[in-house]
């Protein structure tokens, strides 16, 4: 049995008692929304596709309590730069109001100011926001002012709890050290670690990254919680809380296109139709059954 708070995200569970297989839950415990493709920025190791989509409002709606009544414990918004969504006040609005769900957002922060967080303040229970690198790689590799990123994440700070992303690759893993140290001084509660993927135009990180990356994390020793992607391979022990929960009973994504895939960049995909979101994700796990 696996019981959650969405305020404080707390997980527990209680491993003495065991369901039988009928009344686990059915759906993904976290699923990811990219709610539009659009970005004002364009870094080059950005693997969300760059053809224009969004999600209709009326759609999202529709899958959010769908997924909340099948057991889905929380749904993380993003793109493309989910800020530039216009309907995200509403839909975040609309979870807390309506569902149990927990509601995250990962932003690039710069799009952040008084009116957003007045209107989002109460619907969202933690910001992500991507930092990659700091001082000239952050500007070099993300295009906006560090000093602006630092502004607009002690504004942040001030009305949510937050956590930073950071994609590693071969120019951020020389800054992990500062990384860290910008995310503990800036209250965050947790510095997520995402070894880059391949794209079309990067190859993701290499071994001598990921060697690196693993003796960093081995010597870590700030204030700030680490944390990785499930699918990330960092070559070092990580708690799984969840052991029974794995691949579709863990994780699943929706693209700003109506698809439901197994992975933000994972080539398998099932289009949502009218019978909904678990549909497609049924399907989704027949096919990797198959």
């Amino acid at each position: 049995m696996h019981l959650f708070d969405r305020q404080s995200g707390l997980n527990v569970l209680l491993d003495e008692v065991s369901l039988p297989e009928h009344a686990w839950s059915a759906a993904p415990r976290q699923v990811s929304i990219a709610v539009t493709n659009t970005c004002d920025l364009a870094c080059p190791f950005c693997y969300a596709p760059k053809h224009r989509a969004f999600l209709e409002v009326s759609h999202l709606l529709s899958w959010m309590d769908e997924l909340d009544h099948a057991g889905t414990f929380g749904v993380g918004f993003g793109g493309g730069e989910p800020t530039l969504y216009r309907h995200l006040p509403e839909v975040c609005a609309y979870a807390a109001e309506n569902t149990g769900l927990a509601v995250t957002l990962t932003t690039h922060g710069h799009r952040w100011n008084a009116d957003l967080a007045s209107r989002l303040c109460g619907a969202v229970n933690l910001v992500r926001v991507s930092v990659d690198g700091v001082g000239s790689t952050y500007e070099r590799l993300r295009g906006r002012s560090f000093a602006l990123l630092r502004t607009s994440l002690d504004a942040i700070a001030s009305d949510f709890q937050w956590g930073m992303n950071s994609v590693i690759n071969q120019d951020t893993v020389r800054e992990l050290d500062a990384i860290a140290a910008l995310a503990a001084e800036h209250g965050a509660s947790e510095l997520l670690l995402l070894p880059e993927q391949p794209t079309v135009r990067t190859p993701g990180a290499g071994q001598e990254t990921l060697r690196a990356l693993e003796t960093w994390v081995l010597s870590y020793t700030g204030s700030v919680p680490l944390a990785t992607s499930g699918d990330a391979v960092l070559g070092v022990p990580i708690a799984n809380a969840l052991p029974g929960e794995v691949g579709l009973r863990s994780y699943a994504h929706i693209d700003a296109s109506a698809t439901a895939r197994t992975t933000s960049y994972s080539s398998s995909r099932v289009r949502i139709g009218e019978d909904g979101v678990m549909a497609a994700l049924k399907q989704l796990t027949q096919m990797g059954t198959a």
